[in-house]
């Protein structure tokens, strides 16, 4: 195929090691004489096309690259450069207009952040495909959106069922605003029933350490790793905002951190000494360099800036490899609060370091500080003073 060449140097730019080149070029060289025998050009690669190509080299017997996410690489970069066709949309029409423009709404008029947006057109999308075929958005009834999400809580968690309420709520009032229905089907959508609210709970010290102690820092991952670790437990980093975090956010000369945080908020924190030691240990090492200025990046190929859902992952493996219980990243944002509070610290101050819009929200931690609860109970009635 006569695009080997460009697909072979994007590869190496992408960072993926020499064999690991090589075998990809040997499934596009297949790929090639494949397209040849059927008679067809790059610009007939549809994904049915894929599919069928994939299906026949399992049949020739092969044992690797044998799954359809094999073809991403390739696909993508044909694709880019214009000689296999884009995928065709799920459902064509005013639909896909729609969900573009509610894209738009979430970034220009709610600030939301690039995940956040994710998620939120996520759910809005397999909202419009589970609708029937032809039936257009403005013809939505009360009765469906309710058949819809009490269809989609059978197959979720809590959490997750109630994500997908709050998202489908501001996707129906989207559809109003924009004039696509004729009246808000936000409240169509039934509550979600939690369970009940748990108090927060930090790790102690002696855990955290034998968590940090758990990364290997004579590699660069493990001293990726001790860095993210140490951020979230020192400053209640969330694991979103671990992922955000860029190079020309640190500042060096003030020693401060730029967050950037829920919707779209930019603050500053004070950068204690043991996390600009640990951050900068880790970017003086052979730290590689991706595409764009993410200050963590992906240990392996392509060498992409982590996503949230990495960080959460990486913080589950250092649980395991420290030999300690798994927890999830939020337990580190807790440990960070409660040990400020430990320390005795205000909650005012505490909020501020957790960045909380409200001091309600950060008052949950007064729950699991007995200093503090001591200081707002009631003398018992009948005691002597």
């Amino acid at each position: 195929m006569v695009h080997a060449e460009g697909f072979a140097a994007e590869l190496v730019a992408q960072g993926y090691a020499a064999p690991s080149v090589k075998s990809r070029l040997g499934l596009f060289d297949h790929l090639s004489g494949w397209l040849e025998e059927q008679g067809l050009a790059a610009a007939g690669l549809t994904p049915e096309c894929a599919e069928r190509f994939i299906t026949a080299r399992r049949a020739s017997g092969y044992k690797t690259w044998v799954s359809a996410h094999s073809m991403t690489l390739s696909l993508e970069y044909l694709r880019r450069v214009g000689a296999a066709p884009a995928p065709r949309p799920n459902q064509a029409g005013r639909s896909d207009d729609v969900l573009a423009a509610y894209r738009r709404y979430l970034a220009d008029e709610r600030a939301l952040t690039p995940f956040t947006i994710r998620l939120y057109l996520d759910h809005a999308r397999h909202f419009v495909e589970a609708q029937p075929q032809g039936l257009e958005l403005a013809r939505l009834t009360t009765a469906r959106v309710t058949a819809f999400v009490r269809a989609e809580c059978t197959r979720r968690n809590v959490a997750a069922a109630q994500y997908l309420a709050v998202a489908l709520r501001s996707f129906l009032r989207y559809l109003h605003v924009a004039g696509v229905t004729p009246g808000s089907l936000a409240a169509a959508v039934p509550a979600v029933r939690g369970h009940q609210a748990s108090l927060p709970r930090g790790l102690d010290s002696e855990t955290v350490q034998t968590l940090l102690a758990g990364c290997d820092r004579g590699r660069g991952a493990g001293l990726r790793d001790y860095a993210i670790l140490t951020l979230m437990a020192r400053l209640a980093l969330r694991a979103g905002e671990v992922a955000r975090l860029r190079l020309d956010d640190i500042d060096w000369h003030h020693g401060e951190l730029v967050v950037r945080g829920k919707a779209d908020r930019h603050e500053r924190l004070p950068l204690p000494v043991d996390v600009g030691e640990a951050l900068v240990d880790y970017l003086r090492t052979d730290r590689h360099q991706s595409q764009g200025r993410a200050l963590f990046v992906s240990a392996r190929a392509p060498y992409e800036g982590l996503r949230s859902s990495a960080v959460c992952t990486l913080v589950r493996h250092a649980c395991r490899r420290a030999g300690l219980e798994v927890v999830g990243a939020h337990r580190l944002r807790h440990t960070a609060a409660t040990g400020m509070l430990q320390a005795g610290a205000s909650l005012a101050q505490v909020a501020q370091v957790l960045r909380h819009r409200s001091l309600g929200t950060t008052a949950i931690y007064a729950k699991v500080d007995r200093r503090l609860l001591a200081s707002l109970a009631l003398p018992w009635p009948g005691a002597t003073s």
